[in-house]
């Protein structure tokens, strides 16, 4: 007779991986299911290309990784996980050949805005810099976290984040600052007039200035066999290659955990429609490129940044995002780019290199953004379609048959828009539990949201154990 498990979870990309950890380490027994044949969900490295060239298929670089509480807590580095950094965090160059940056250092990133706002900046970032550690917690654990550590820090950031970014960027005399703010936002594909979106980009910036925006060694496939190699050690199971259908495919346990989005875990678990008022948002179009050099970017400090923004202005970045989450293809689309290999040779052969740049496009959009991508990037870096040694592009429906959780090619699991930016999946102060007193939701598309942090999955084993140790 198969004994009963503590806890099964379903899907091990980030999330997944991290509540079976935390629940393996309180000594609960934990299996995982993943229906791929390897670890990773949006956190993979494949050859897409060409021999040699080692890509990551979604995220490539990670602001909120290496300062995630979730990731702090754990000894990651045992299992091979290494963060690596390039000199700028990021850069966001504009028509005249300059660039705003996000550096380290919050004066470098002031005076890349000018002298008329860098004073803006420097205030508008004061009141948290030395303080990322408890902001993150505070910030990252709600609603799971009753009582923040600082209350009144976490008020702070809240009046000064709930507002629209359009407000925010306001700070700004000039639109150098206020590009570069609504590219922040951009990252969570969501309008910039929405509610919130100034959460958003301060976060991404006091990241940086926290921790920088790092990425791992080998690629981002490494943080999730790093999480996996954890789970093993404490104990737990995985299975690959294993589709979840409906619960009844899986051994008893008593809980059960779902990396899944949504709707999914709503038709295996037999929930009806308890999501169906859950929104998919815009979705991405992306390129992975191998490379005979680096890209020739026109301005400086793009060539020594690990992620480069693509949007002159803050009302073209503005128009893009509304174009997509509206329903039509930006013609010119604001861009998200990543160069892995300039910090990591690794993922390239010698002289050559790994780039990726994704667009916004809307919902399962089955068209070609190829040719408004690369105009994009030839705008910037003149030259640059002649190191093209191959490509992989992948729309929406080609991103949802690599990851089931991003519905319609949202990497967002969710659109990040409206009440839905703050209170997903639903309107309630539990988001991980459901109905079913056994069945749990870990995703991003529960609190914080996406990003690969772990934080989602931190915070629903904590709602997990709880039901654990009350059914004891």
């Amino acid at each position: 007779m198969t004994s009963m498990l503590d806890a099964v979870v379903v899907g091990a990309g980030p999330n997944g991986l991290t509540a079976a950890a935390e629940l393996a380490r309180r000594g609960f027994s934990v299996a995982v299911f993943e229906a791929k044949d390897t670890v990773g969900g949006g956190a993979r490295t494949e050859e897409l290309t060409l021999p040699g060239f080692r890509h990551d298929p979604c995220s490539a670089v990670h602001p909120l990784g290496a300062g995630s509480p979730a990731f702090k807590g754990m000894p990651l580095d045992r299992y091979g996980l290494e963060w690596l950094h390039a000199p700028l965090p990021m850069a966001h160059p504009f028509d005249d050949g300059t660039a705003a940056v996000l550096a380290r250092s919050v004066a470098e990133t002031a005076a890349s805005f000018g002298p008329r706002d860098a004073g803006a900046y420097r205030r508008l970032v004061a009141p948290y810099i030395g303080k990322w550690d408890t902001l993150a917690r505070d910030f990252m654990s709600l609603p799971a976290t009753a009582l923040p550590r600082d209350p009144v820090l976490l008020a702070r950031f809240g009046l000064t984040g709930l507002p629209p970014s359009t407000w925010l960027m306001r700070r700004f005399r000039d639109d150098r600052a206020r590009a570069l703010f609504a590219g922040l936002v951009a990252h969570v594909i969501a309008p910039l007039g929405g509610l919130a979106t100034g959460a958003i980009g301060l976060v991404f910036a006091l990241a940086a200035h926290a921790g920088g925006w790092p990425l791992p060694r080998g690629g981002s496939q490494a943080v999730s066999d790093a999480l996996a190699a954890y789970v093993r050690a404490l104990g737990g199971t995985l299975h690959t290659g294993y589709e979840v259908k409906r619960l009844d495919d899986l051994p008893p346990a008593r809980a059960y955990v779902f990396d899944t989005s949504p709707t999914a875990l709503a038709r295996i678990a037999g929930l009806g429609g308890l999501y169906d008022g859950y929104r998919y948002g815009a979705a991405a179009f992306k390129i992975d490129y191998a490379l005979a050099g680096p890209v020739p970017w026109t301005a400086e400090e793009p060539r020594r940044a690990g992620t480069v923004q693509i949007g002159p202005s803050s009302r073209e970045i503005g128009t893009a995002l509304r174009q997509a989450s509206g329903g039509t293809a930006p013609q010119v689309p604001f861009l998200i780019t990543a160069q892995p290999s300039l910090v990591d040779p690794s993922r390239a052969p010698e002289g050559k290199h790994v780039f990726w740049a994704y667009g916004h496009v809307p919902h399962g959009w089955e068209g070609d953004l190829t040719d408004a991508i690369e105009r994009q990037l030839e705008r910037f870096a003149p030259g640059f379609r002649d190191l093209v040694l191959a490509r992989a592009t992948a729309g929406p429906p080609e991103l949802a048959a690599r990851n089931a959780n991003y519905v319609g090619g949202d990497i967002a699991c969710g659109a990040a828009s409206g009440l839905q930016l703050l209170l997903r999946p639903r309107v309630t102060l539990r988001p991980y539990s459901t109905p079913h007193p056994a069945v749990f939701l870990c995703s991003s598309a529960t609190p914080p949201g996406p990003g690969v942090h772990g934080m989602s999955g931190h915070n629903a084993a904590k709602a997990v154990w709880r039901h654990l140790r009350s059914t004891i």
